[in-house]
């Protein structure tokens, strides 16, 4: 007991506080925390004004309903850069800047799915040209170590549970953050509170088993016609997407480890859990700037169709030519 006292006494009294006010922090910045405060925000601040600007681009230059799936596909970096931002300058904030991050992200991952189909041609257009078809589904996350398992027919059956496999992680992870915040707000939700009656220690894991759930049919999608849609650069697109999946989610669970650890020290008025969920936003910013860049340069085009099948672009020119005919005898 008198062991424990001691080292009580000599931890400092902010360390074992709840996260500092945004007047606190401003208070304690000097010269070298103001120009990188002032930089993360600009970084962060640019990530949303070229998201906006993408947006109105793809707005008058991309067909419907695939303009709509691209800008939720783009705003993943600016709008987790956004609520970084945000969390940066009131750490009390963190778990609303999160829950709109983790939630925003859940309905990405689905939306990638469905931007793969939808550049495929559609559901329908889908459906027909793979009709003779199969799917390897022995691909990661889930399955990477079962090559055993057969070979999937494409069928709408099977399309349309790819879709609820991704389809349920944006519906659960929202449900599942606003929960948390519910019991956040009543004192009992702690993401250091690890013992066994604790309610973090139980929806932590289960979010991890939906975000694995969700991420193997886009995997399956993606592994089976990234070669068809590779002129269309699918290959960066979906590289991007994962990379934002490792930044926002495993880097940012690390360091919450290593937080709750004690390896990230404690610095006034900073404890060790709440630095921790500053540099990981710090991080954050400056990543989901370069990856809003980096998808600014992928996605700011028009697309062309996929190239349908010869003989049917064939009878599609005859048939103007005989429409067309007659109007000419017409007009002579």
């Amino acid at each position: 007991m008198d062991m424990e006292e001691a080292l009580n006494s000599t931890i400092h009294p902010t360390c074992l506080e709840e996260p500092p006010l945004a007047i606190d922090v401003i208070k304690q910045l000097d010269v070298f925390g103001v120009a990188l405060y002032s930089m993360l925000t600009l970084m962060s601040t640019l990530s949303l004004l070229l998201y906006l600007e993408e947006c109105v681009f793809i707005y008058r230059k991309v067909p419907s309903p695939k303009k709509t799936t691209i800008m939720w596909v783009n705003g993943a970096a600016p709008v987790i850069a956004t609520m970084a931002c945000f969390g940066m300058w009131i750490p009390r904030a963190t778990m609303f800047t999160d829950m709109t991050s983790n939630s925003y992200f859940a309905v990405v991952v689905y939306k990638i799915l469905v931007l793969m189909i939808e550049e495929s041609g559609g559901s329908e257009a889908f459906l027909k040209n793979n009709a003779q078809k199969t799917f390897n589904i022995s691909v990661g996350p889930c399955c990477c170590c079962c090559p055993c398992l057969p070979r999937v027919p494409v069928t709408r059956c099977m399309l349309f549970w790819l879709k609820l496999g991704a389809l349920q992680y944006a519906i659960l992870r929202t449900v599942l953050s606003i929960l948390s915040i519910i019991l956040w707000t009543n004192g009992n939700f702690d993401l250091s509170d690890l013992e066994i009656t604790g309610t973090a220690i139980w929806i932590n894991p289960f979010i991890g088993v939906l975000t694995i759930i969700s991420l193997w049919p886009v995997a399956i999608m993606f592994m089976n016609i990234c070669n068809t849609l590779r002129s269309i650069k699918i290959i960066p697109k979906y590289a991007m997407y994962q990379l934002v999946l490792v930044l926002s989610q495993l880097q940012t669970a690390i360091i919450n480890i290593l937080a709750l650890d004690g390896t990230i020290a404690c610095s006034p008025p900073f404890s060790s859990s709440a630095r921790g969920t500053m540099l990981s936003q710090q991080l954050m910013i400056v990543e989901m700037f370069i990856v809003t860049l980096v998808t600014r340069a992928l996605y700011r085009r028009t697309y062309d169709s996929l190239p349908t099948d010869p003989h049917e672009t064939d009878n599609d020119q005859n048939s103007k030519i005989s429409l067309q005919a007659p109007q000419g005898e017409h007009t002579v």
